[in-house]
């Protein structure tokens, strides 16, 4: 299944099925990211086999350097400085990272100025949401961070509830108001085969499956129509 759009995906600051998927599929064309793996089943398949035929490109970051460039483009600023990636072979691959002396000092003291990430969009995966557009996002702050730095978030949730989020002093602090948020739909299951935190955990077996097939294209291509392409037509 080859896609017709072909994007720029930026993982804050890792990812592993949902690129693994995208990869494969034929929808992406650069990468941005700390790491995609499939974690404890092993490396993505996808993502490798595009990496060594170079039909992918990958735009090496850390994650402390993903959530600057997301923080950034969160405060409205062109870039932020940050530590740590001095004299890393990680540097000396991002051209557009750049390395100044801190003006506060009196010199030797080098800083890396890393460019603001502003994705047009924002897409994740919440347990709930009410009518009014809020979205329920727990401890997981980067998600706030995502929706304050794109153009627009889409969000979908395992269900909806009437009462607002926003009047509920428990679930208040840990939520996104709507006014960051463009669109919501209810998916119940829309994380699986991914754990979703306080809601069910991750489906091994059906991950290593995942694994298992995607090390050829053409097992690739069938685990495709057997759980994405047929489900959609399902649905539709």
């Amino acid at each position: 299944m080859l896609a017709s759009t072909i994007m720029e995906l930026v993982a804050l600051p890792s990812s592993g099925l949902q690129a693994d998927l995208l990869i494969g599929a034929g929808c992406v064309a650069t990468v941005e990211a700390a790491a995609i793996t499939m974690g404890e089943f092993g490396g993505a398949p996808c993502f490798n086999r595009a990496i060594k035929a170079g039909t992918i490109s990958m735009l090496d970051a850390t994650c402390p350097a993903l959530h600057s460039g997301f923080q950034a483009a969160q405060k409205g600023a062109p870039f932020l400085p940050m530590r740590g990636l001095i004299g890393t072979d990680i540097l000396a691959n991002r051209p557009d990272w750049r390395v100044i002396d801190n003006p506060f000092a009196d010199g030797g003291d080098p800083v890396v100025l890393l460019p603001a990430i502003q994705p047009d969009v924002a897409m994740f995966h919440a347990p709930l949401a009410d009518r009014d557009g809020n979205v329920w996002i727990g401890v997981r702050r980067e998600l706030v961070t995502m929706a304050h730095a794109a153009k627009s978030t889409l969000v979908t949730v395992e269900r909806v509830q009437e009462e607002s989020l926003l009047d509920d002093p428990k679930m208040a602090a840990a939520t996104l108001p709507s006014i960051y948020v463009d669109a919501i739909a209810e998916a119940e299951k829309g994380a699986w085969p991914i754990r979703l935190w306080n809601t069910y955990d991750l489906d091994g077996e059906h991950l290593r499956t995942y694994v298992d097939m995607a090390r050829s294209e053409e097992g690739f291509a069938e685990y495709l129509a057997t759980h994405v392409t047929a489900t959609e037509q399902a649905a539709e």
